[in-house]
């Protein structure tokens, strides 16, 4: 796998949504020892599991759609990193599967695609196509 600094090392990282990203982290550290890697804002972090781990919180994907708002809420989503996103993408395509965004190439590095699966989950695959330095696109 291309190493990107923008991005967690991890192949599987969970994307949690919360009420307050700043909350949430602070949280997230002091309970369960988990640092902040990088800070996108106030609208996003990722951040370092021990042994390797990573996770992204991020403000809750549709504001309008909050846990007190029923089945609609977005509680999570799964970001895989993958090695050729566009095959990948074919593959999904091919098979059926619901592609909520196709593939799009971000200033940060990474050719991402989302998907729902059976069962109402939403699922990114990344592939990184360049190691980019957080610091040449985040606007802090």
């Amino acid at each position: 796998m291309r190493r990107n600094r923008s991005v967690p090392a991890a192949t599987v990282i969970p994307v949690l949504p919360y009420p307050d990203v700043r909350e949430a982290v602070e949280w997230l550290c002091r309970v369960f020892g988990f640092t902040e890697r990088l800070r996108i804002a106030e609208h996003r972090a990722q951040l370092d599991v021990p042994d390797g781990g990573a996770m992204i919180v991020a403000e809750y994907i549709d504001r309008a759609r909050r846990p007190e708002r029923g089945a609609d809420h977005i509680s999570h989503q799964i970001m895989v990193r993958v090695e050729d996103a566009s095959a990948h993408h074919a593959r999904s395509v091919r098979e059926g599967a619901t592609i909520l965004q196709d593939l799009v190439d971000h200033p940060f590095g990474e050719r991402q695609y989302v998907v729902r699966d059976p069962g109402g989950h939403r699922w990114t695959f990344s592939e990184t196509l360049a190691d980019v330095d957080p610091s040449a696109w985040l606007k802090q």
